[in-house]
């Protein structure tokens, strides 16, 4: 292979790409959104400078994406903080769990998704909406929501999925010492909201060491919503440098 057809890879392993090279589409992307209220003393410890937290909200999501183009078929599930940035609101993700190999890859290589690995489902079962999450053999989240019991309206949707979106993406060199550590924003503008409901809901999370989604509490449900949607990802932009001097 040439030099400058090295240079134009895009991921590894050279002969078979981790992931498609593609702005991705997602086509009836659902979410089941449970905001509830938490510790604040455990959201500081955890939202990174130089973003502040309002209010000590936390939002956990499951979303399944059964068409994304370059991606397939998958689902996630992950915790987002409400914070604010320069004045503007918005949310800081978190951890989020996939159970797709090329997602996790393209999330965290192409922007600064927090993807690890894991067992996320969403379904109906009889009148409820039911999101859980599994890490390896173990249950460490279950969400329920009652199914389309209140009409949203499309617009609160809009921008419960709209809101800018925080992350920090931090990648070691060979050394071990950072090489990259920024904090990075982006927002999805690109969507039409088909289907939003409200409901009644329950969140119950388990304590886990490598997915510890129960350090930050369930104190009170504040919102549920069964969003069903057509978007596309924007690239993120970085906003704050970690490494700069």
């Amino acid at each position: 292979m040439h030099t400058q057809d090295v240079a134009r890879l895009f991921t590894t392993p050279l002969d078979s790409p981790a992931y498609a090279p593609a702005r991705y589409r997602f086509t009836d992307r659902e979410y089941l959104n449970i905001t509830y209220r938490t510790d604040p003393a455990a959201l500081r410890r955890i939202v990174p400078e130089p973003l502040s937290v309002p209010e000590p909200l936390v939002r956990f999501e499951v979303m399944r994406m059964p068409d994304v183009t370059g991606l397939g078929d998958y689902t996630e599930a992950g915790q987002v903080i409400a914070v604010e940035h320069e004045g503007e609101s918005g949310e800081f993700n978190l951890a989020m769990y996939v159970d797709s190999v090329p997602a996790i890859s393209s999330g965290r290589e192409l922007s600064a998704y927090p993807k690890k690995a894991g067992s996320p489902r969403l379904y109906v079962d009889s009148d409820t909406l039911v999101g859980t999450l599994d890490y390896g053999s173990l249950r460490v989240a279950t969400a329920t929501m009652g199914y389309k019991h209140d009409p949203m309206d499309p617009a609160a949707a809009r921008a419960e999925i709209c809101v800018p979106t925080f992350m920090v993406k931090a990648v070691p060199g060979y050394d071990g010492r950072p090489r990259i550590c920024e904090l990075v924003r982006t927002q999805i503008t690109d969507i039409t909201v088909k289907s939003a409901f409200r409901g009644p809901a329950r969140l119950e999370l388990s304590a886990h060491a490598l997915a510890p989604l129960a350090d930050l509490p369930v104190l009170e449900v504040v919102s549920a919503s069964h969003i069903v949607t057509d978007l596309t990802l924007n690239p993120a932009e970085v906003v704050h440098d970690y490494l700069a001097r």
